[in-house]
């Protein structure tokens, strides 16, 4: 029997292969969508940043500015940060995601101005495109400075136009701070390869307000697109690289565990078994690996199974070997006798003749009594399983049966765990030996321990001399073969109590012989088959 362990089961396995399976794509495709959402929030917080820069240098200007050169906007919003938490700061955190945050149609054209910016207004955006320009070729991106109006006085381009109709402007002009996501204008599509990104066809807008005595007097609109994903693991490809080295050893160590817990243990078995067919009985033993506890439970059981196949094999060739030693002496004896009667009939007395009769009429009924056990040995081998006997039920059969023999029974209040028809056939058997061998009385005490009857038998015959103690429950094993003594008595009453899931043992005994039998109870006899 193997040591009981926790191990695995083949569900557990078969489980957590298929959910690292389905999880490595998954957790692919997350980090994807991650790293996409983090190179967009990243764009984000640098527009943030160079805008605000340029906000503060675009307020400047237009202080130093002459008077009325930009237009008056709306006061600062009374819910704006720099007012309700400290006027010192006011934090603009990224705050787009590409799986809730909407995506826009793309930026619409600018539209002619309905107040045309200032002389002055311009010659302000002028001086500090060089400065945008600059940024842009090492920054990529791209600005617009408008005034209070939406007019634009600086950029690369529509310079006079007006952006007042577009969403995010607007909410500048009021004096809120508004970033969005368009789809890309470009006249070029983006190669295919970058169409598995969704980030590659957006690009993010950003519209800050410009404050000057808490009045609107200027926007300063941002815009780039986020960095191509593809592009961007290619410059990690170090740090990809090893996360593809850890995926591929996580399937090797999945790989590895599906071997050793299912595959190495599976073709080991398949191997003893073939091995065990082939008649090599020292492949019958454990397993070196069980892996998971449907194998080491199905293991166990083919090896029980095996164990017990090879032990009835050997069982089955010893005792057909005995059959025929004693079946031969018998024939022998019966075919001289007629060989003799045949050839020497006519000189043959009447009292020789009744001598050969004799004879052949005492092994005819050796063979009968011989034929007789080894049905019952059958029996024995496969009874009917199962019933109670009330042992002194039992006993009082007994008495009927062997009226000359003093049967004692002590306190016996547990009923065994066999038929009452079995129990005499045990018992009947015990009974007979003590008395052919000159037994005056019999007595029977049983005790139970753990859901299992022990019962004592003691005669106060000849016993069993030192030298027999080790053979008397081998097949065709007596010292009574002269007086048609079979040996299979105690043979049948061993196989009856082992299929009931008992035994049988010979103590040791002053006088007489001695057996203690160990019988299920009732209430708890489990059979296994």
């Amino acid at each position: 029997m193997q040591p009981a362990k926790w191990r695995p089961s083949i569900g557990m396995i078969t489980a957590a292969m298929i959910a690292a399976a389905l999880l490595l794509p998954l957790i692919g495709l997350l980090f994807f969508r991650l790293y996409e959402n983090q190179l967009v929030r990243q764009t984000e917080s640098e527009l943030i940043a160079q805008g605000a820069m340029l906000s503060a240098v675009y307020a400047r200007e237009i202080e130093a500015a002459e008077s009325g050169a930009f237009p008056l906007g709306p006061p600062r919003p009374a819910a704006d940060p720099a007012i309700v938490i400290d006027e010192r700061y006011a934090p603009i955190l990224p705050a787009l995601d590409l799986a809730s945050s909407p995506i826009l149609p793309a930026r619409p054209a600018p539209a002619p101005a309905t107040v045309p910016p200032s002389a002055n207004a311009l010659q302000v955006g002028q001086t500090l495109t060089a400065i945008t320009q600059s940024t842009q070729r090492t920054t990529l991106t791209g600005f617009r400075l408008l005034d209070a109006n939406g007019a634009v006085v600086g950029g690369r381009e529509d310079i006079g136009s007006s952006f007042a109709h577009i969403e995010e402007v607007q909410g500048a002009m009021a004096g809120q701070f508004r970033v969005v996501m368009r789809v890309r204008d470009e006249m070029s599509e983006p190669p295919p390869i970058y169409s598995i990104s969704r980030g590659a066809k957006i690009r993010i807008f950003a519209a800050f307000p410009v404050f000057v005595d808490d009045r609107v007097r200027g926007v300063v609109y941002v815009s780039r697109t986020p960095d191509n994903i593809l592009r961007n693991l290619y410059r990690e490809r170090e740090k990809l690289l090893a996360a593809a080295l850890m995926m591929l050893g996580a399937a090797t160590v999945i790989g590895l565990v599906f071997v050793r817990t299912i595959a190495r243990p599976m073709r080991e078995l398949a191997s003893k078994a073939e091995d065990i067919t082939a008649g090599r009985a020292e492949a019958i033993g454990p397993l070196q690996r069980h892996g998971t506890r449907e194998l080491a439970s199905l293991t166990q059981s083919f090896m029980t199974m095996a164990k017990r196949l090879s032990d009835r094999s050997d069982y089955l060739s010893g005792f057909a070997n005995h059959v025929s030693h004693e079946l031969k002496s018998p024939l022998t004896a019966i075919k001289g006798a007629a060989e003799l009667m045949r050839d020497a009939e006519s000189s043959m007395t009447p009292e020789e003749r009744e001598r050969f009769l004799t004879n052949v009429l005492t092994d005819t009924d050796r063979i009968s009594i011989l034929l007789d056990r080894l049905r019952e040995m059958a029996r024995a081998d496969n009874p009917e399983l199962g019933g109670s006997a009330s042992l002194p039920a039992v006993v009082q059969g007994l008495r009927e049966r062997f009226e000359g023999l003093a049967i004692t029974l002590g306190q016996a209040p547990t009923p065994l765990g066999m038929s009452e028809e079995n129990a005499q056939i045990v018992f009947g058997h015990l009974i007979d030996n003590a008395v052919r061998h000159g037994a005056t009385g019999v007595s029977i005490e049983s005790v139970e321990e753990g859901g299992t009857v022990r019962v004592r038998v003691a005669d106060n015959g000849s016993g069993v001399s030192a030298g027999n103690r080790a053979r008397i429950f081998d097949p065709f094993f007596t010292t009574r073969r002269a007086q048609g003594g079979t040996g299979m008595g105690l043979g049948i009453v061993r196989a009856l109590l082992r299929a009931h899931g008992g035994d049988i043992a010979l103590e040791g005994s002053e006088t007489g012989a001695s057996f203690v039998l160990t019988i299920p109870a009732a209430q708890s006899l489990h059979i296994t088959s």
